[in-house]
């Protein structure tokens, strides 16, 4: 099962330098995303059995609903009849550089309250991600005890919970103390190279592996092009490379890299095996305009 945001992804690259006051050529494409909603698209796509819930603009339920049902999620969306579905606008420069812009729209209300019992009740494991806790910075301390209530019910239905910081920005805003206290109890971690070092303060990417493994038990660092770094608590670290491919949008990798990690590591790969997955998973949606399979 995977909790967490919808967005409707904007991806913009401008022909050339923007300019100032005036039009500049751009290819812009529309395409449905979110973290969250990502990984569930690209477990669907990998044939895993997935259940969504997130929160969109009333409007959009049924159509972000049937994209998801494409690729056989079954999406629990609450309509939101006074704030609109997320946005994201991607500008994407000449050198694959990514400068992002976000309205969070209904995503900002979604709560670890949304996750129904008896839909935990039969779930192989529980997926969410940064994005979701960062909603919460307003009241950083109820938002630390609403996700440790929602760990406590997965806990007691023996349902292991993967999280995905998603993004350092905002887990610098929100504050890494309390982000850590939020999601202790997780078992798996799947943070990128800077996400790791903010929480950590450390800066090689082994003993960042290694720091976090001895909180979360199995982590995944990914470095993007050079790869991931996988840890369990009590074992060196290991480095998987990353599989080679063409490079046409990076937005959607870290998602695919999730779901291809999580999809393996269900079926009980080994953690090399698993990040091994999660890479050519990855590689796939760099190849492609948006986040999810085609």
């Amino acid at each position: 099962m995977v909790f967490g945001d919808v967005i409707d992804d904007i991806v913009v690259r401008p022909h050339r330098e923007p300019l100032v006051d005036t039009d500049t050529q751009s290819s812009i494409r529309q395409v449905p995303g979110g973290a969250a909603a990502n990984v569930s698209a690209w477990l669907g796509d990998a044939g895993v059995d997935v259940d969504f819930i997130g929160r969109v603009g009333a409007i959009d339920c049924d159509y972000h609903a049937a994209f998801l049902a494409d690729f056989g999620v079954r999406a629990h969306l609450t309509p939101d009849a006074t704030r609109p579905t997320g946005t994201i606008i991607v500008i994407v420069d000449e050198n694959e550089g990514r400068t992002v812009l976000i309205e969070r729209g209904a995503n900002r209300v979604l709560t670890p309250n949304d996750v129904p019992d008896s839909l935990l009740d039969g779930a192989a494991a529980l997926y969410f991600t940064g994005y979701t806790v960062f909603s919460g910075q307003h009241d950083p301390e109820g938002t630390v005890d609403s996700f440790q209530h929602l760990l406590g019910r997965c806990r007691e239905r023996g349902v292991p919970v993967v999280v995905d910081p998603g993004s350092g920005g905002q887990l610098a805003d929100f504050g890494v103390a309390h982000f850590l206290r939020a999601v202790a109890g997780a078992s798996v971690l799947l943070p990128n190279l800077p996400e790791g070092r903010a929480l950590t303060g450390l800066e090689d990417p082994f003993d960042v592996a290694t720091r976090l493994a001895e909180s979360f038990g199995l982590v995944a660092l990914t470095m993007g092009a050079e790869g991931a770094v996988v840890a369990v608590d009590g074992q060196p670290p290991v480095m998987v490379p990353a599989a080679g491919g063409d490079r046409t949008d990076a937005s959607g990798a870290g998602d695919a890299f999730g779901a291809g990690f999580v999809a393996a590591w269900l079926e009980g790969a080994s953690m090399t095996s698993a990040a091994d997955a999660g890479s050519r998973l990855a590689a796939r949606a760099i190849a492609i305009v948006g986040g999810r399979p085609v």
